[in-house]
């Protein structure tokens, strides 16, 4: 299998990885990676181990499954076999007495099995370390989600109103999207790191239905096909004539993701007083974009922003009654949902090269959500979409 990523972007990760390391936690000694995603973006590939970076030693990737795999898909310069961390920790030599590690994702039983083998006594969270560091992507990946964004934008502007029926039940629309999506070059999955987040292409909605809660942290919520499986689309909701139609799915390419709301009217056009507060959403999207410049604070785009809202209008704004998400956008790449947050608390000023979805949304009683959501791309002057520029609720009669 040709490798995807090449050595020149790996040398480029793990430098600007161990430059980040150095001037956040300057006495660091060795960063342990377990999660998948991490390991592909440092190594190329995607397998059962764990990548051992030392601070003054050449970084491990060391495979239990499969390292045949792992040697024809990636340049990474050292890759080793392992049945157990035993291999590992042999190979390794002397282990340092403190190890930097994925505190948000690594489960206490898989940490256990290592610290057999790996005797350490502090551990410390590398998250923060390695968000910043995929916050920014190169030209490599920029080229990949620019893919992904015209793929993205093909599927929900151009196949998906076809595919509108009255009398079609969310869950059939997410089922026949689906072969679509892949056909038009969707690699398959739509990838979070938020803690057992289970999404099926994302939100289908038909009505109302975008309005009932979820556990998602996101402004849309989504019936899903029940209480066990609250995810893709209900089997009972069934299209009507003059419903507002919400998707919001997640698409990618070869790893990279980009994320895209589009809503439609079905059948007949919607109020004038939703169209009025769907062109708001959207005029909010647009002035948030602008602001997407290397040096923007994203946590004053935020206060900025949302000050400047009308009082009336911030009611059922970014969610539906008291379950509103307290963001305006977000990172995207491997992840759909990255660093950084257009939100309080995000303080470090963006950079060229970021990539944040946006997508300001608001809650109709009766009608369902109305607003859009698109990705872009920072640069000197404000946000490139890559997915797209159809403002929305477009007609499908």
């Amino acid at each position: 299998m040709r490798p995807a990523v090449p050595f020149s972007e790996l040398q480029s990760r793990m430098t600007r990885f161990r430059a980040r390391m150095e001037a956040a936690c300057p006495r660091w000694q060795m960063a342990a990676l377990f999660d998948r995603v991490n390991q592909y973006y440092f190594t190329g590939t995607m397998q059962d181990g764990v990548l051992l970076i030392p601070r003054d030693a050449e970084a491990v990737y060391w495979v239990r499954r499969s390292y045949e795999r792992a040697l024809d898909e990636s340049l990474f310069p050292r890759i080793e076999p392992m049945d157990s961390y035993r291999d590992a920790a042999q190979g390794m030599g002397p282990c340092p007495e403190t190890i930097h590690l994925e505190a948000e994702l690594v489960p206490l039983a898989m940490l256990q099995r290592f610290r057999k083998y790996f005797p350490i006594t502090e551990y410390l969270s590398v998250d923060m370390q390695v968000a910043a560091v995929r916050a920014v992507k190169s030209p490599f990946e920029l080229e990949i989600m620019r893919r992904s964004g015209m793929v993205h934008r093909r599927i929900l502007e151009e196949r998906l109103p076809a595919m509108l029926c009255e009398g079609m039940s969310e869950a059939q629309l997410a089922a026949e999207l689906y072969p679509v999506m892949v056909e038009e070059g969707h690699h398959g999955v739509a990838r979070f790191g938020m803690f057992q987040t289970e999404i099926v292409i994302g939100h289908v909605c038909f009505g109302p239905s975008s309005l009932y809660p979820t556990s998602f942290d996101g402004p849309g919520g989504n019936f899903g096909l029940g209480p066990a499986v609250p995810v893709l689309g209900n089997r009972d909701h069934t299209l009507k004539k003059g419903d507002l139609v919400f998707v919001d799915i997640g698409c990618g390419v070869d790893g990279y993701h980009t994320d895209k709301t589009m809503t439609y009217m079905f059948g007949a056009p919607l109020p004038e007083e939703v169209a009025v507060v769907h062109r708001q959403c959207v005029d909010i999207q647009n002035r948030v974009a602008r602001q997407l410049r290397p040096g923007a604070i994203p946590s004053e785009i935020y206060r900025t922003t949302m000050d400047s809202l009308d009082p009336g209008f911030l009611e059922n704004f970014m969610g539906y009654g008291s379950r509103q998400a307290r963001f305006l956008g977000h990172g995207i790449g491997l992840l759909i949902d990255e660093f950084p947050v257009i939100a309080k608390g995000f303080d470090e000023p963006l950079e060229e090269g970021m990539v944040l979805a946006l997508e300001p949304k608001k809650g109709i009683a009766h009608v369902g959500m109305v607003g859009i959501e698109n990705t872009f791309e920072v640069t000197p002057s404000g946000g490139v979409c890559i997915t797209g520029n159809h403002p929305g609720l477009m007609p499908v009669y």
